[in-house]
C-alpha cells in the first residue's frame, strides 16, 4: 500500500480532521485519482473504525471524530468524483421520522455510509412521510434509511413505509431502520427490509443491499 493511503487511513482512524485535507492534496499532487484516495485511504480507515467499534475498542465520541475526518477528506474529493463521473455504490436517503428531533445516530450512519462509498442524501430530523416520498422521487435512491430514538416515534416508521407503499414507490427501494428502541423483530413487523443496530452495522447492511458486502 502506498504511504499516502496508509497515512490517510491512519489519520481517519485517529480522527484528525485537520490533517486530512493536506494529505488529500498531497495524494492528488502525486497523481493519485480521487477514487483511489477514497477507496484505498479514507474507506480503509473508516472500515477499521467500524471493526473496532463493533469490537468495543472504540466508542461513539471517537467514531464521530473519525467520521468528521472522513468528511474533511470527502469535501475536496466530492467534486472531483462527480467530474470524473465515478460510480458510487448507490444512493441512500436518510432521515429521522416525524416527531423525533434526534439526529446524532442518523448523522453517524450517514458518515459511515458515505465512507463506504455511497452518495448520501441526509434529509434531517422530524420528517413526515411526505418528506421521504419527495426525496425518493427527487433522488431515486437505492436505499431509504429511517431513524427513531423514542418509543413514541417508532410507529412513525411504519406509517412512513405504508405511505411509501401507497405512493407506489416501495418496490424501488430497500428500507432499513434503526435507533435505540428499534430491533429486528420490529423492523420485520413494519415491513422494513433490514435493521441496523449501530452505524457500522447499518453501513454493512447498505452494502449487502447493493451486493457490495
Amino acid at each position: 500500500m502506498s504511504t499516502i493511503y496508509e497515512k490517510l487511513a491512519t489519520t481517519v482512524l485517529e480522527g484528525n480532521s485537520d490533517k486530512v485535507p493536506g494529505l488529500i492534496q498531497k495524494g492528488l499532487d502525486e497523481g493519485k485519482t480521487a477514487k483511489e484516495l477514497l477507496d484505498n485511504g479514507l474507506v480503509v480507515g473508516m472500515d477499521e473504525v467500524g471493526v473496532r467499534f463493533k469490537r468495543g475498542d472504540m466508542f461513539v465520541p471517537e467514531v464521530l471524530m473519525s467520521a468528521e475526518a472522513m468528511k474533511a477528506g470527502m469535501d475536496p474529493l466530492r467534486p472531483l468524483l462527480a467530474e470524473a463521473e465515478e460510480e458510487m455504490l448507490g444512493t441512500i436517503v436518510l432521515g429521522t421520522v416525524e416527531g423525533d428531533l434526534h439526529d446524532i445516530g442518523k448523522n453517524l450512519v450517514a458518515m459511515m455510509c458515505e465512507g463506504a462509498g455511497f452518495d448520501v442524501v441526509n434529509i434531517g430530523f422530524d420528517k413526515p412521510p411526505e418528506a421521504f416520498i419527495d426525496a425518493i422521487k427527487e433522488h431515486q435512491p437505492d436505499i431509504v434509511g429511517m431513524s427513531a430514538l423514542l418509543t413514541t416515534t417508532m410507529r412513525a416508521m411504519g406509517h412512513t413505509i405504508k405511505a411509501i407503499e401507497e405512493a407506489g414507490l416501495r418496490d424501488q427501494v430497500k428500507i432499513m431502520v434503526g435507533g435505540a428502541p428499534v430491533d429486528a423483530e420490529f423492523a420485520d413487523r413494519i415491513g422494513a427490509d433490514g435493521y441496523g443496530s449501530n452505524a457500522p452495522s447499518a453501513s454493512d447492511l447498505a452494502k449487502e443491499f447493493v451486493g457490495a458486502a
